[in-house]
């Protein structure tokens, strides 16, 4: 067994009901940003802008945020029963099913036309061009991510926050190497591209830290007593955000070439005005985005250091309304319950309604379309629920 894996409290006789509540919250607002970001009328908030922390770059570390919380529990549950290597075997196995999986859903990119067109690759082309961008998408993501934390997983504290520290530093080194650049350029990445795994791991650890807070108010062990976990989970979420915002605050330190489509790292300059601090985090910055710029495109650690932070602090709160309060929704918990398959199903309903909603659509017709996807995937996600089908990412 793992050194220090056994002393960490598994809650196993009950659901974390603020788990199940926060990962449909998470399901409910992915549809909403993916569905209405496109439209002209939708506030800027809810859009990807790949320069600043809006409501939409919210979303996608809140997932990871949700698998790493899931992912440890599960994981210390099968450590107790078939041993490490049993343990291990399971998550290669379920992640390398979750990849294939992303492969149908996500694709590849770019196609050939001709025999000669095939031939004519080489290898890393076929990879840039077929796998850089398209596959390299959530589904993926994940499945990557979670098999680098493999190692340390099951590990205490420090091991793994280490791990996520020295993760996110190999992703700025690399960034400012070449990935930074290598991103922005055709094909563009997704979502950090191939190589956005590196800091989709620090919301994927602080999940599981959040697992191990919660499990510790619970008191699950005989003579444990009950710890707060909002304690915790409020001063990591507060740190993480200010850590951040901070890093992102470098940018006004580095010369930028100006004029082009992607600000090059520079060498260490100054603000000629003086300027210490950037716009706060959920507003548009008026200096020129570089590497310490957030950028859920360029995967950046200023970007992912306060998205685990601000998933912390959303996660807070579904503790104490559905932990301390007992309160809780049965359409989040329908849409959480089925998180991979309703994944799928939003992509898809959502080609289908934007075929005859257009992107110049009034607020309220866009909105109503939406309500008709959301309705009909949770609709379909009830009925499985009902046969109490259910598919774990």
């Amino acid at each position: 067994m793992l050194p220090q894996a056994a002393s960490t409290p598994v809650i196993a006789s009950q659901r974390v009901v603020s788990l199940d509540q926060f990962r449909g919250w998470t399901v409910l607002a992915m549809a909403f940003v993916n569905y209405l970001g496109s439209f002209k009328e939708i506030l800027p908030v809810f859009k990807h802008h790949h320069s600043y922390f809006s409501f939409a770059d919210a979303v996608m570390p809140q997932f990871f945020f949700a698998v790493g919380f899931a992912y440890r529990l599960t994981f210390l549950k099968n450590l107790e029963r078939l041993g490490w290597s049993g343990a291990v075997a399971r998550v290669i196995r379920r992640f390398l099913g979750l990849f294939l999986i992303a492969l149908i859903v996500h694709q590849l990119s770019g196609s050939v036309g001709t025999w000669e067109d095939l031939k004519r690759l080489t290898f890393p082309e076929f990879l840039e061009k077929a796998c850089k961008r398209s596959l390299f998408q959530t589904l993926t993501h994940i499945a990557v991510t979670s098999l680098w934390v493999l190692p340390v997983i099951g590990l205490g504290f420090w091991p793994r926050l280490f791990f996520a520290a020295g993760s996110g530093l190999l992703h700025l080194w690399l960034s400012f190497r070449f990935n930074y650049q290598w991103v922005h350029a055709d094909p563009t990445g997704i979502d950090g591209g191939p190589l956005g795994f590196l800091t989709w791991t620090i919301p994927l650890i602080f999940g599981s830290f959040a697992l191990d807070w919660t499990a510790h108010s619970q008191g699950e062990r005989p003579g444990q007593s009950k710890k707060n976990p909002l304690i915790p989970i409020l001063a990591w979420a507060l740190g993480l955000m200010l850590l951040g915002y901070g890093l992102s605050c470098l940018n006004l330190q580095f010369s930028s070439s100006q004029g082009s489509k992607v600000q090059l790292p520079g060498q260490w300059a100054p603000h000629p005005a003086g300027r210490l601090f950037l716009e706060p985090p959920f507003f548009p910055p008026t200096e020129p985005k570089n590497i310490w710029t957030m950028s859920q495109r360029a995967g950046s650690l200023t970007y992912l250091l306060f998205g685990a932070g601000f998933s912390l602090a959303t996660y807070a709160v579904f503790v104490v309304f559905c932990d301390r309060l007992k309160w809780s929704w049965s359409v989040l918990a329908t849409l959480g319950g089925n998180a991979l398959v309703a994944y799928i199903l939003l992509g898809m309903l959502e080609d289908t309604f934007h075929k005859y909603t257009p992107k110049d659509s009034p607020l309220w017709f866009a909105l109503s379309t939406w309500v008709m996807e959301i309705t009909l995937c949770w609709a379909i996600l009830r009925s499985l629920e009902k046969q109490g089908v259910r598919i774990r990412m």
